[in-house]
């Protein structure tokens, strides 16, 4: 038996008329019925707010203004949710399958964080892969060491442990949201499964120069400078090898 947790998914979204109905359909689909949604739009004006009306009567909060960017905007969602566990789920991903929530609810006994696998898709919707990091088997505040290896679309965090987003980080703010959880989990759980669907290219791969950066500061926060310049050197032996033997990574 599990205890069937509600969970708050929360999509932000600016501009993004041709994606955003992928997400929502995604979310309202599913058969699991413990779901709150919230959907937090920076005042689209291309189309975007018509698509989200249409399923009005299935989300539970619209909230369409003026944001200072995505993680203010997230702010905003996390403030409203009221749910056990929150996922943020971006305009254009979608949940893997209609059944992922369900499949989730039955392993979240006692779980401070729930985590799965990603698979990547372009424009096209289309499975194009797999992220170049592998989900750890069990997952602490140490595991992001060497990456980001698990996609904010596929972890689940208890809303009691989740803090508001820092937003002197432009791009990778969400590393920073998901160590600082982590340190407080008692018990995270691996969900042995896909549980997401990646939309490519995101902002971070936009503007990957910056990105890396400040993923360096902040991983050097929590991993100290001198663990972190080895931890580096590692991630930088590992992309040689993954690059030699498939290419350019797409996540």
């Amino acid at each position: 038996m599990y205890n069937n947790p509600t969970f708050s998914i929360i999509t932000v979204v600016y501009n993004n008329v041709r994606d955003i109905e992928h997400t929502l359909k995604s979310v309202v689909s599913q058969t699991y019925k413990h779901v709150e949604y919230i959907v937090i739009d920076g005042l689209s004006t291309d189309g975007t707010l018509d698509v989200i009306e249409k399923y009005r009567s299935q989300v539970s909060v619209i909230l369409s203004e003026k944001d200072k960017g995505i993680y203010d905007a997230m702010n905003k969602g996390l403030a409203l949710a009221t749910g056990d566990y929150v996922l943020f789920l971006n305009s254009g991903d979608e949940l893997y399958s209609k059944e992922t929530l369900a499949n989730l609810a039955e392993v979240s006994e006692g779980a401070d964080i729930i985590y799965g696998e990603t698979f990547l898709i372009n424009e096209q919707r289309e499975i194009i892969g797999e992220r170049r990091h592998k989900v750890p088997a069990y997952f602490n505040w140490k595991s992001f060491r060497y990456g980001m290896n698990i996609c904010h679309q596929a972890i689940y965090i208890k809303r009691t442990i989740a803090e508001p987003y820092d937003l002197q980080y432009k791009l990778c703010a969400d590393i920073d949201w998901v160590i600082k959880a982590a340190k407080k989990s008692s018990i995270t759980v691996n969900a042995h499964q896909h549980v997401a669907r990646y939309l490519v290219g995101g902002m971070s791969k936009q503007r990957h120069r910056e990105s890396l950066k400040e993923r360096y500061d902040i991983f050097q926060k929590y991993y100290g400078r001198i663990p972190n310049l080895f931890n580096h050197f590692i991630i930088a032996l590992k992309m040689i090898v993954y690059r030699i033997k498939n290419g350019n990574p797409e996540d």
